[in-house]
């Protein structure tokens, strides 16, 4: 028998892999909190605001699926579980907000969900991934440049100079008090 945790699980994912985000709302508690690293501004507090945010990665992502990668693991109380995940989709329209232009890029994110149980809804939602990653896929961009590379060394010196910007703002904060 599925804890109510996982029930809720896998009928929320269900919802959105068929983009039925009616029903899928129908899961959520008013009061639902979610984290997720893709957020503008995470975390969406709310129903609005996690619908909100749906609305807005099913318009760019129209092909997005979750796929369940292993055993979702439910707590002792069956009020919480973790579920492995992985997330396909191609961005075929623009990623508003923030306004990222569609690629046409097929991504594949692997990632883990923690959801959380009250009252028979998903009250909180933290999602987990490397969020580089899945920049470069979506967006075509290395946030993590190969060691050595010309790339890398911009990077470095870009954050040697803000770092270094940062000791004296401290230094002079400090020279005020």
């Amino acid at each position: 028998m599925l804890s109510v945790a996982e029930s809720r699980a896998r009928e929320l994912i269900e919802a959105w892999n068929q983009h039925d985000l009616e029903s899928f709302g129908t899961f959520l508690s008013d009061t639902i909190w979610w984290y997720d690293p893709s957020m503008p501004d995470p975390p969406a507090v709310g129903r609005a605001a996690v619908m909100d945010f749906s609305r807005s990665v099913l318009r760019a992502f129209p092909d997005v699926h979750y796929a369940i990668r292993g055993p979702i693991c439910a707590s002792a109380d069956g009020r919480s579980c973790a579920i492995p995940w992985r997330s396909t989709g191609t961005q075929q329209a623009l990623l508003d907000p923030p306004g990222f232009a569609p690629t046409g890029s097929r991504v594949s994110v692997d990632g883990v969900d923690l959801l959380y149980v009250t009252n028979n809804l998903v009250s909180r939602i933290e999602t987990f991934f490397d969020p580089l990653a899945a920049a470069a896929e979506t967006f075509g961009i290395n946030l993590r440049p190969p060691t050595g590379s010309l790339a890398e060394m911009l990077l470095v010196r870009a954050q040697r100079v803000r770092a270094a910007w940062l000791r004296r703002r401290a230094q002079k904060g400090e020279q005020r008090r």
